[in-house]
Parts: structure tokens; sequence; C-alpha cells
């Protein structure tokens, strides 16, 4: 599935309309019928007795939805409070019919922050002198419609604004239309401030990057994405360049078929570090093992070998002292794909092994201590790398070798679009020339082509027991496994990127990263009953 911009989302709908097959009215009219199905699907007890419902109109289409919503409310014999910001004439011309049309059926009111909260019984009086007070309610209403903005914000919210929503977080049941005011819906990214979290968000034909970057699954609650009759076809054309959020493997690609042999699916080599660092090694060649290849071997300086083959049962051992040590090592001709990196150590040896890595022309995994051994000095890794390379980093290792990029995502969004990872993660791949795999909850793939991919582990995938110790070296070994056995560079970033959350899933709490390995039978065993 595409992960879009706001302008993307924008392209798309605008090209549907251009074919005349689908009005902006018409849209509209199923996006509001959409948060209307999603919030009855998410608490289906709403559809029974008297309820209640604000709702918080902007300035623009997002504005539009909400009329719509509130309309369709009141049509299912909900009381319906709505209140608008912004000057009434100026809305687009869909959200003014949608205006008209709610207020053949009730009363829109203009802001008022205080008669918010006291609508939401937060306390307050309206200060609009040509309307009746509204009393604070017997008991809060129901839903809260947040309705103000949407993927199109460019600024920080007006303090009129954001006042109400801050004293509504957490505290009421509120439905973000598009996403939280005050989200960029690019980055994910509160403009000016962290935008209050809501209970559920409802976007519309295909999630934004916003929803599953940064801040934006603890702002956005729980993520319903609704059909509004847009087409593959249209956002293929539309947005060509789209980040896709990455989802289950194939499983023919993935799994192994019947007449295969060890040597058929590869053979993975993990570089280790000197003796008492072999550990994020050993985790590496596990899960490297574990996702398919058919040998794997460790290679360590002679001082650690006896440690190593202590620990080391199906996963081979060789001795590897240096970059030279490795170009000589014994079956060197044979391995398919490289891992450097994971408990490696910073001194010369790590650089020596680089080289040497390169200089074998086989697809490797740069992880770790391989990547901040270059702090400094990044042009001389770039050099060395080419497109079936695949760098590694978590946030600090990113800023080690990309201090410009990781300066843009830590300064203040004070405007949107902000800058994020996704923008970082491609040009980053652009100057490396390597795939690049930026880590975390939201983590980024992008190749040096422009693809990029988004896996997620927010939602219903989350999966926070990940943030533990070796987690990081058990993902650069899936990678390398799966580079091994013949996976195109990007494929096998995305494809260890999914096998990683969802062996931490299938585990949940109370992992450690020596369970990730063992968790991925179950994960092969599921995908398989998927079919293909």
């Amino acid at each position: 599935m595409e992960l879009l911009t706001a302008g993307e989302m924008k392209a798309v709908e605008d090209l549907a309309m251009a074919s005349g097959e689908v009005s902006g009215r018409v849209l509209m009219e199923r996006a509001g019928a959409g948060v209307v199905a999603a919030v009855l699907a998410r608490a289906p007890e709403l559809a029974h007795g008297a309820r209640a419902a604000v709702a918080l109109c902007g300035p623009g289409n997002n504005g539009g939805d909400g009329f719509v919503v509130a309309r369709l409310l009141a049509a299912r014999g909900w009381t319906v409070t709505v209140f608008a910001w912004g000057d009434p004439a100026r809305r687009p011309a869909d959200a003014a019919s949608a205006a008209a049309d709610w207020e053949a059926v009730g009363e829109t009111r203009p802001w008022d922050a205080a008669a918010i909260l006291a609508a939401v019984g937060r306390g307050g009086a309206s200060g609009a002198p040509d309307l009746a007070p509204v009393p604070a309610p017997d008991r809060a209403p129901d839903l809260v419609i947040d309705a103000l903005f949407g993927g199109g914000l460019t600024r920080p919210l007006p303090a009129e604004v954001s006042g109400p929503l801050a004293a509504l977080g957490g505290r009421a049941r509120v439905v973000a239309v598009d996403g939280p005011s005050g989200l960029c819906l690019d980055s994910g990214r509160g403009l000016g401030a962290a935008p209050a979290p809501v209970w559920l968000t409802v976007t519309f034909h295909r999630p934004r990057l916003g929803h599953h970057l940064a801040e934006g699954p603890e702002a956005c609650g729980q993520l319903e994405v609704v059909d509004i009759g847009l087409t593959a076809a249209e956002t293929d054309a539309a947005a060509p360049r789209a980040a896709r959020l990455v989802g289950p493997p194939s499983r023919a690609g993935l799994l192994k078929g019947a007449g295969g042999h060890k040597y058929s699916h590869g053979h993975a080599l993990v570089l280790s570090g000197g003796v008492g660092r072999g550990g994020a090694a050993r985790l590496a060649a596990r899960a490297a093992l574990r996702a398919g290849a058919g040998l794997v071997t460790v290679g360590a300086p002679p001082s650690a070998l006896i440690e190593n083959a202590a620990r080391l049962d199906a996963i081979m051992l060789r001795r590897v002292a240096d970059g030279p040590g490795l170009l000589e090592m014994e079956g060197i001709g044979k391995v398919s794909a490289l891992c450097l990196g994971p408990g490696l150590g910073l001194g010369e040896r790590t650089l020596g092994l680089v080289a040497a890595a390169r200089r074998l022309e086989r697809p490797c995994v740069l992880d770790a201590d391989a990547l901040t051994a270059f702090e400094g000095r990044p042009g001389e890794l770039f050099a060395e790398l080419g497109p079936d390379c695949v760098l590694t980093p978590h946030m600090g290792e990113f800023r080690r070798l990309f201090p410009d990029l990781a300066g843009a995502l830590s300064a203040p969004a004070g405007r949107g679009p902000a800058a994020s990872r996704l923008d970082a993660a491609r040009a980053a791949a652009a100057r490396a020339g390597a795939v690049l795999l930026l880590k975390g909850p939201d983590t980024v793939i992008a190749a040096p082509d422009g693809r990029a991919a988004v896996s997620s582990a927010a939602y219903e995938r989350a999966a926070p027991w990940l943030a533990t110790a070796g987690s990081g070296d058990v993902l650069a070994g899936l990678i390398c496994g799966l580079l091994a056995r013949g996976f195109e560079a990007f494929e096998a970033a995305r494809t260890g990127a999914w096998l990683h959350v969802e062996a931490a899933r299938s585990f949940g709490p109370g992992l450690i990263a020596e369970d990730l390995p063992e968790a991925l039978p179950a994960v092969f065993r599921a995908l398989g009953d998927r079919g293909a």
C-alpha cells in the first residue's frame, strides 16, 4: 500500500475529478460517511441510545468533511453542536455546499474557545454576543470531531485553536478527520508543538506518511483508512514515486521450495570482533541462518576463535585477522554475502575489513561499528559502496554519517511540510549510492534510485519490546541471510524489516534479542498458511 504525501493525495483526487467520473462534493460525502461508519465499527455501542457530538470544522475541505459528519450524525438522532473556525465567505465551494446542507438541519456557531470547552464539559461560557450561552452538558459528548485542518496544514495552529484541542487531549473521545490538527501529515511531526492525541483517526484512500512516521502514531491513536472510490490506477499515475508501506513478502519468494540443497541457498559470512565482543556477530549469524541462508560462517580474529567455537554449532567458524586475512579466508570464493559491524570494534581492523569486503564484490550489510568507524570521513565509506550494499544505522549512527540530514530532523518544525525521516533516508541513499535502512519504530528503507518504503511497527503491528539490546544485530543478520539467498538489496532490507517486526510480535512481551531468530519458524509457518 502506498503512503502518500498531502500533495500526492491531492494529485490523486484532482486526477479522479478531471476524469469526470466523480466530483469533489461526492468525495466529500463519501469521506463523511466513511468517518461515521468507522466510528460505529470501532465503538458499536454508539449506534444505540441518545448520543451527542461536538464538531469542530475548519475553513477548508477538511471542515467540509466535518459538516457532512455532523449532518449524518444528526440524521441518526444525535444532538450535534458545530463550531466553525475561519471566515465562512472564504470556504471552498464544496465545503460551502456541505456547510449549507448542515445548516438546513442545525446551527453553526462561530469559533469560541470558552464555549467549546463548555460544550464538552470542560467549563467556560460562550463569548458570542448573538448566541445564547452554551450550558455545560450533563455528561461529556460521546464524540468530538476534529475536522479543522487536514493534510495541507503548513503552519502552527493559532492559539485560539490549539488551546481547546490541548485541553481535550486524553479527556474526550476525539475523532480526527484525516489527521489530528497540528500534525504535519508529510512527516508525522507537530508543527510548532506536538498535537494532542486523539482516540481515532480516519483518513481516506491511502494512509499518509505522517500517520506512520515520527509522532504520528502516538498522535493518531487508532487509524482507519476509508475507501472513497479512488482507484489504484489513479494513484499510480498521480503519485509514481510514492513510498510503500511494507507488507508481508511473497510466500513463493521467501519460503524454500523442494529440490534445493544448502549450496543453492547461499553462504553468509558475518565478521566478528575480538575476545568478549562476539555476541553481536553470533546473533547476526543465527538470524542469517534462520532467514534461510544455506550456510553461515562467523569470521573471527585468532584470539576469539575458542570463545566463538564454544558457542557455535550449525554455524561455521573461520580465522579472519584483518582485511588481507579476509581475502585469503578458506572458502571465501563461495561466500555470497557479508555482514560487517556488530561488535566489530572501531579500529583500523574494521576499516580494512570494509575495504576488503568491497574488493570481493559481494553484497554486504554494514551496521553499527562498520558505520561509526567512518565518523568524520563518510566520503571514504561512500566511495567503497554500491547498490548491492545495505547500511542499517540507528539515528545516532545516521547522525555520524549524515550530520546535515540529521540536523534537519532535529530542528523545530516551524512550517510544513516539515523534513521527514523519509526525506532524510532518500537523500542519504542517493549520497551513499547504497540502500539505507534507518531503524526505529518507523523504519525507513530507501534505495539510491529513489524507491522507498516504511516498515511501521505501529497501530496493530506495534512491537515496543523490540527496544532491546541486540535486536539491531539480528536485523542486520536477517538482511545478510536474504542477500546470501539472492535477494536484491532493497528487497532484502524490506523483507528483513518485516520479518524482524513479525518475529517480535510472534514472541510478544519479554522478548530479548536471542528470541528473535527462534521466533522466525512460526512466522514462516503463518506466512505459508496465507497461501501464495
